[in-house]
């Protein structure tokens, strides 16, 4: 089953990074978020990825260009123009980059790479989030009900601590930053079928995924949510940067399940 990963965005909210490289290659513990979501998947054996490139493509054309040099021993001899190559401590990858677009829109790039999914059911995710779900089980739960949709949900961290208070000021309740137990949020890892494109067939380089696709296949019924109780951290500003990092140099990356 092939991963389609959206790493075309602006990352305008992140821009202390992404001045030089798109959201995605921004590197938590030495390594780009984009390889940590790959890792993720390749912890079940999916290592078939299709990445929608935009922003800055190049940067990540480049990186997996240079990712087996980079990873690699090797003994140049500059005389003979000979490379001999010694140990390789690369990854089983098989990465697909398809230019998208600079301003399309995330539906517009799901599109854009439908030729090089084929027809079979694959799976979807964005370039900033991590996790630790068992991807086996999403899968599993996918093909369990039959639609074409699965999307992975989360419950909404709360910024803030939350309390209720009488109108003579008396606090009754006070809980410090808790999830809202009532709010199910978009986590992305999606699995889908290739009916999806279905619902991408006109002109979709304007369109968000999250707006009229998910919005139709909800209302034909045919999007189940694949509730994660566990981690989930999307890198949408510098502070989450820093607090990924923070797990990862402390040995807390709950993501890091390979």
């Amino acid at each position: 089953m092939k991963v389609v990963i959206f790493a075309g965005g602006l990352g305008t909210r992140i821009s202390e990074e992404t001045d030089v490289r798109p959201k995605p290659m921004v590197e938590i513990g030495g390594k780009p978020i984009l390889w940590h979501i790959m890792k993720i998947y390749s912890r079940y054996g999916f290592n078939d990825f299709i990445i929608c490139l935009g922003y800055k493509g190049y940067v990540i054309k480049e990186y997996f260009i240079n990712y087996f040099w980079h990873n690699t021993d090797i003994t140049i001899d500059l005389q003979q123009n000979k490379v001999d190559i010694h140990n390789v401590n690369s990854e089983p990858f098989k990465v697909t980059l398809v230019d998208t677009g600079i301003n399309t829109k995330t539906a517009g790039r799901l599109k854009a790479v439908e030729k090089y999914i084929g027809n079979e059911d694959f799976m979807l995710t964005y370039g900033d989030g991590v996790c630790n779900t068992d991807i086996s089980k999403l899968v599993a739960f996918h093909k369990s009900h039959g639609k074409i949709a699965t999307v992975t949900t989360v419950q909404l961290e709360a910024r803030f601590g939350g309390m209720d208070v009488k109108d003579n000021g008396d606090v009754l309740f006070f809980r410090e930053k808790a999830k809202d137990e009532s709010k199910w949020i978009n986590a992305g890892f999606f699995v889908l079928k290739p009916q999806v494109f279905d619902y991408l067939e006109k002109d979709v380089t304007n369109v968000m995924w999250e707006d009229e696709p998910l919005e139709k296949l909800t209302e034909d019924k045919q999007l189940m949510a694949y509730k994660h109780y566990g981690f989930w951290k999307c890198m949408d500003a510098l502070r989450d940067k820093i607090e990924l990092e923070e797990l990862w140099l402390n040995n807390q990356a709950k993501w890091k399940i390979w």
